[in-house]
């Protein structure tokens, strides 16, 4: 195992398919399923669009994650961001979410487990939250492809309560890596 580490910043969920998630002392994560007590636990789809196409479809998007750096990068661009608020249920600092390879798998607190499956396309809800913010989480990497800032998705495959000041151990999957895709 690659010892790459960070820490978890906040924990949030929501109950209701609400743009944010309240801040919690802790949230428990259970395997194949999700975050106890949001709204996306589940083992098939439940993001609202996803579901409409085919709800039968597995679960890819139960953990939402987002690196503090990215609110560190929108509040000196002048947004009011803070943990929660994007929609994902956990915040992590130290650890490069977005160029991780797809199977990656990250160990939080003690116990629990969640593993990489795509990148978080960003939509329209986040101009609704604050203008000009989708267009804050979008870029174009030297070559012109779009890069997605806004977090990564997960499944968890292992049970355990996560907490504000957890650590997280990376563990990347066999060679050859596949970069992350959207969601």
């Amino acid at each position: 195992m690659v010892q790459l580490s960070g820490a978890v910043v906040a924990v949030s969920r929501s109950a209701t398919h609400s743009f944010s998630k309240q801040n919690q002392e802790r949230i428990r994560l259970l395997g194949g399923l999700g975050v106890e007590g949001d709204a996306h636990l589940g083992e098939t789809v439940k993001h609202r669009s996803h579901a409409a196409k085919n709800p039968t479809q597995p679960n890819l998007r139960q953990v939402h994650l987002i690196h503090a750096e990215l609110h560190d990068e929108l509040q000196a661009a002048g947004f009011s961001v803070s943990a929660g608020q994007m929609g994902e249920n956990i915040t992590t600092r130290g650890i490069d979410l977005l160029n991780l390879p797809v199977g990656t798998r990250l160990h939080l607190g003690n116990s629990a487990i969640v593993e990489l499956t795509g990148l978080r396309n960003p939509c329209a809800q986040l101009d609704l939250f604050q203008p000009g913010l989708m267009s804050a989480v979008l870029d174009h990497d030297e070559q012109g492809k779009l890069i997605r800032k806004s977090g990564v998705m997960s499944i968890v495959v292992a049970d355990g309560e996560v907490r504000p000041g957890d650590g997280i151990q990376v563990e990347l999957p066999p060679a050859p890596h596949q970069p992350l895709d959207r969601v």
